[in-house]
């Protein structure tokens, strides 16, 4: 028997032209990458959807984020529609790639007309479509259990060092902020907009501090030349 496999819902890479809408009631959760955007000796994060009940047991530090969010239990992402013939082998590239740290589940997915000033009244009026997700669960592996790791400054520092064999982690960090913003909302989620700014910061101060290492390592090259090396002709240095 084929495998029926008709819609695939994403939130941390949706591309172009899919369908546009929100499931509910998921949120958005941090966890480990030990492959792709990190290592199993210095693991990156990456974003997953977890279900909302099971959010709110954690003591999660992107609570206040949350709150402060208008599209709190809801969570925005991009739909594609999977052809019967091509069903098994896109299931098996997802499971290869996903289930590391993700479980399966089918769940209403409601889509909107289109990018709108007001999306969500679009997604209020659509008829739902049932979309295969891959949704994080506390006996996944990856699952980040400590507050302390999903705390905003700490997910942010370790994203900026993070790398994998599908890149640096902060390159999905900025690649996932385009892609929301991308879907006719206008901006990111919030806790996505707060991590990059987060994560630019660090990279600027990272850039700062390079440049002052340099500039004492020439200052001390310099002044550790013989004085016959500082005076050109008649110049001297």
């Amino acid at each position: 028997m084929p495998l029926q496999l008709d819609w695939v819902v994403v939130y941390d890479s949706p591309a172009t032209k899919p369908h546009q809408g929100k499931c509910s009631p998921l949120t958005r959760n941090e966890c480990n990458s030990t492959d792709h955007r990190g290592t199993p000796e210095q693991p990156g994060r990456v974003v997953t959807v977890i279900e909302r009940e099971f959010w709110e047991t954690l003591d999660d530090p992107l609570a206040t984020l949350e709150s402060e969010s208008a599209s709190t239990g809801k969570v925005w992402g991009a739909a594609y529609h999977i052809p019967a013939s091509h069903a098994e082998e896109v299931h098996d590239y997802l499971d290869e790639r996903e289930i590391d740290g993700y479980s399966v589940h089918f769940t209403p997915f409601h889509p909107t007309s289109g990018p709108s000033k007001d999306p969500q009244e679009n997604a209020n009026h659509a008829t739902p479509i049932i979309c295969m997700v891959y949704i994080g669960r506390p006996t996944n592996p990856q699952f980040l259990r400590e507050p302390e790791q999903r705390a905003p400054q700490d997910v942010a520092q370790v994203i900026s060092a993070g790398h994998g064999q599908s890149g640096k982690n902060t390159e999905y960090l900025y690649l996932l902020e385009k892609a929301l913003e991308g879907l006719g909302l206008g901006t990111a989620d919030v806790h996505v907009t707060d991590l990059v700014k987060r994560v630019r910061a660090i990279e600027a101060a990272d850039l700062a501090d390079r440049e002052e290492r340099q500039a004492e390592q020439e200052v001390k090259e310099y002044l550790a030349r013989s004085p016959a090396e500082h005076v050109h002709g008649d110049k001297i240095e």
